[in-house]
């Protein structure tokens, strides 16, 4: 690579839009307006630094565009694999009032037609809780029918960020739900978790509605 095609490289598309004015108002070639152009960028740091700089940057750009088409190669071709294979699960989780009677739902479905429906009161205690322990209940259901490539999803943006995130973040009140599910994603090496709005999770909203009827309202004994 040249001298211009490396300044060419380096520069950014504002840099290159002020040396083209400089070569018109001063009668400059693209090299010597260039070379004005983004020494004056690089200021007290000096052109070969910022040469350095953005060459970093060039090959740092290049990395993560593979990564990202390696990743996305790397989905299809286990979309592609995977047809009948594959593993799908949904969780959901209430609490009646909140806090309250937890009620949880979840769906298992594989290979062959295995079909796993889990709809049962689990305690008291909110929302959250309520949906963790859902997740903890597909979890289990997934590693006892050895669905180790199984996308779960489920509503709850609470707990896909807690799980999905570092374990420092996590909510403190929530940390030994957290730990249970990693424990059991442990076991399952290629379970991902994605979040999905509510409308697309109806069947096991329904499920952990059903394991919790709605309170009946008092009646007056006058």
């Amino acid at each position: 690579m040249n001298d211009l095609s490396l300044l060419r490289a380096a520069a950014f598309k504002t840099e290159l839009a002020a040396s083209e004015r400089l070569m018109a108002r001063a009668g400059l070639s693209e090299l010597e307006a260039l070379t004005r152009t983004l020494t004056h960028s690089a200021g007290l740091a000096g052109l070969a630094h910022l040469l350095a700089e953005r060459e970093a940057l060039r090959l740092h750009a290049a990395q993560q565009s593979a990564r990202r088409a390696a990743l996305a190669s790397a989905a299809r071709t286990r979309g592609a694999g995977a047809g009948k294979t594959a593993w799908r699960a949904w969780f959901d989780g209430s609490a009646r009032p909140n806090p309250g009677r937890c009620g949880i739902g979840a769906v298992l479905e594989g290979p062959g037609g295995v079909r796993v429906a889990i709809s049962h009161d689990a305690g008291y205690g909110n929302s959250s809780e309520a949906e963790y322990l859902a997740l903890i209940a597909v979890l289990d259901a997934a590693v006892t029918h050895g669905a180790h490539d199984v996308l779960v999803v489920g509503d709850s943006q609470v707990v896909i960020d807690d799980v999905n995130g570092p374990a420092s973040a996590s909510a403190p009140s929530l940390r030994e739900y957290r730990d249970r599910a990693c424990a059991l994603l442990s076991r399952l090496p290629q379970a991902q978790l994605r979040w999905i709005p509510r409308h697309k999770n109806l069947e096991a909203d329904a499920l952990s509605q059903r394991a919790v009827p709605p309170l009946l309202p008092e009646t007056s004994t006058c």
